[in-house]
């Protein structure tokens, strides 16, 4: 960072980790965590009144509570990391954070509301499974200020969501889908997977027909990838070949285009009737986040002296400690594994990471604002690229061609 930077431009976001699961699906490589009760009562539930044991009950109950505490505790601890900014978005993945019971929920959001300056149009997503709903009914998360969801359905094939470990079948994606939007959620996000286990081209397609047909205002379209430490990695399923895959992308973008959804990030699509995802474009485009949860990442530009005695100005990622028991059980601060700059040498990769990803790009002065790094340094190689029709001919923006997206990985080596 050689400049020094205008930290009230660079937006701040709040990520919320919840990192149990009903059950581990076997191409996940997030930090989620086996929910530790007996989890036969909860799988394939959607009903409030989902049976589980007193024992299990109170065993959960003890969990969350546990964890919430924790998680205020946590974002006590980064409030000098604000810096006087408002909180522009809020994002709660995981895991699987609608299993976290609603009155964890308000007790959280309660305390968040009493020490965040938040925006008034504050955007809160949750994720969700279709399959583990059981714990309120939607009106109780827009009531404590949730306005967004993403529902983790992947398919809208039953014998696929099996082939995935998924604990919902296609009738309950199409259901819960359709309670969100009844009980008054405007903005829902269906998350999809394409390039599944012997998939064909005409089960991808109906997957997005029928995303679409259950209402979605903004579709998470991606590709199914093979990750370490994962089941899938151990023993992987036969998947379609490269040709195959290159049809599903491309008839698959038409229909999405067709149906009205306007690709605005490689992997996102949204539709007239929503907006773009306020914290995902703040990660896009090198924007600030404060994370709360166990294994939780975060980002923030440190410009104020003092706010950490022993840490010089400058940009900085940080994670938390994965495990939740020992996220739970940390004695003192900050409950951090890493609190590491972002050497000058490696912003302008960092940055373009992201900002490449947006297919409308993102302004050059961007670049300026939010690495205090000079865009002279990068104009000899942007011209490059431009030459090569691999970015738009621009001289203020940094935009990827329709061909640099097709090979968006060897426009970014230019920038590392």
């Amino acid at each position: 960072m050689s400049q020094l930077i205008n930290v009230s431009k660079i937006p701040l976001a709040l990520y919320i980790h919840i990192p149990w699961c009903v059950k581990k699906c076997p191409y996940c490589d997030f930090n989620s965590h086996t929910l530790p009760v007996d989890d036969s009562s909860l799988s394939n539930q959607i009903a409030p009144q989902a049976a589980t044991t007193d024992n299990n009950k109170a065993l959960a109950d003890d969990h969350f509570a546990v964890y919430v505490e924790a998680l205020i505790e946590d974002i006590s601890s980064q409030l000098p990391l604000i810096q006087g900014r408002e909180i522009t978005s809020i994002f709660i993945g995981g895991g699987t954070p609608s299993l976290l019971p609603i009155k964890q929920y308000q007790r959280l959001f309660d305390h968040l509301k009493s020490v965040l300056p938040l925006a008034s149009d504050l955007e809160v997503t949750m994720e969700a499974n279709p399959g583990t709903l059981e714990h309120a009914p939607f009106e109780e998360y827009l009531k404590v200020g949730i306005n967004r969801l993403s529902m983790g359905v992947q398919s809208f094939s039953d014998s696929k969501l099996e082939s995935l470990g998924r604990i919902h079948n296609a009738n309950q994606a199409q259901l819960a889908t359709q309670a969100a939007k009844r009980a008054g959620f405007k903005r829902v996000n269906i998350d999809l997977m394409h390039g599944l286990p012997n998939q064909s081209l005409a089960e991808a397609l109906y997957d997005i027909e029928q995303a679409h047909q259950a209402g979605a205002t903004h579709i998470s379209w991606y590709q199914l990838t093979i990750e370490p430490n994962t089941v899938f990695y151990r023993n992987t399923p036969v998947l379609p070949d490269d040709n195959d895959l290159a049809d599903i992308e491309e008839q698959g973008s038409d229909l999405l285009t067709q149906l009205g959804y306007k690709n605005y990030e490689v992997s996102a699509w949204v539709s007239e009737q929503d907006t773009q995802c306020r914290h995902n474009v703040n990660y896009w485009q090198f924007g600030d986040y404060l994370a709360i949860g166990a294994g939780a990442h975060g980002k923030i530009t440190l410009v104020e002296e003092g706010v950490y005695p022993e840490f010089e100005r400058g940009i900085y990622r940080f994670s938390k400690t994965r495990l939740p028991k020992d996220y739970m059980n940390y004695e003192g601060f900050p409950k951090m594994v890493g609190f590491s700059p972002i050497a000058d040498e490696d912003l302008s990769g960092e940055f373009m990471m992201n900002a490449l990803r947006l297919s409308s790009g993102v302004p050059l002065a961007l670049y300026n604002d939010r690495t205090g790094l000079s865009a002279a340094e990068i104009t000899p190689i942007i011209e490059r690229l431009q030459q090569q029709g691999l970015l738009v001919n621009k001289a203020d923006l940094i935009q990827p061609t329709s061909l640099g997206r097709r090979y968006l990985n060897q426009v970014l080596q230019a920038f590392l």
